[in-house]
Formats: structure tokens, sequence, C-alpha cells
């Protein structure tokens, strides 16, 4: 009998081989398509052309929390932009993913890191390991 997760392994190859753990410092360059509506004000809706525009945004902050899950496995990270909390969820075989950079280990003890959320500052360090 054929499982869920051999149909998987053949249909979707893996394209990231990175090891991202709870208490990593990553950097993910991840693709961004913006679509923008060229032609002159006006004009009717079929002589409006739309022009794809491909770029390469890095999200650089700590991972909170891994799921395994086979080609579904995702991991989330979070950052500190302008005193707010921004947090994003990536698929790790995702093509928009690109590359995925680990920048710092840490020492973490907890497999999920949501404890941070309500940390800034100090209380938010975690020891590197060398």
């Amino acid at each position: 009998m054929v499982s869920i997760q051999q149909i998987e392994q053949a249909d979707f190859p893996r394209t990231n081989d990175v090891d991202v753990r709870p208490g990593d410092k990553v950097r993910v360059h991840c693709r961004i398509v913006e679509l923008t509506l060229g032609g002159k004000s006006g004009r009717t809706a079929e002589k409006i052309k739309t022009k794809e525009k491909v770029r390469i945004q890095v999200f650089e902050g700590m991972v909170i929390s891994v799921r395994q899950g086979g080609h579904r496995s995702t991991f989330t990270v979070r950052k500190i932009s302008y005193n707010v909390g921004v947090e994003r969820i990536f698929p790790i075989d995702s093509p928009n993913v690109t590359k995925i950079e680990i920048m710092a280990r840490h020492r973490v003890r907890r497999a999920k890191l949501y404890y941070l959320r309500g940390r800034r500052g100090k209380s938010a360090r975690l020891k590197v390991i060398r």
C-alpha cells in the first residue's frame, strides 16, 4: 500500500534543504510579484495591460516555531519593525522562497518560542551557540 508521504516525496521534491530550528536568526529571501496596470486613465478595460514586476524581498528575524509536515513544513519568523512585532509564516518548499540564510543559532529549551511575543529589549535575548 502506498502512503501519502511516498506520493508527496515522488511528486514534490525538496527545494530547500536547510536545517531551520527554533531560536535561529535567519534571513529569508522571498520572491514578490507586483502587478501594475499600464495605460492611461479613461481607457476601456480591454486596452489596459498589466505589467508584472518580480523582486526579491529579504525578511530577517528570529524563528519562533517550526511545523513539520513533509512538503507542507512551515516556519514562523518574527521581527520587530518600527516597534511593532511582525510575523510571517514561510513554507520551506515554496518556490517563492529563493534562499534561507542562517545568521546565528541560539540555545533554546522550547520547541515553540511564543513567549518572545511579550518581550522587548534585553528580556528577549537568547544565548548564542558558538
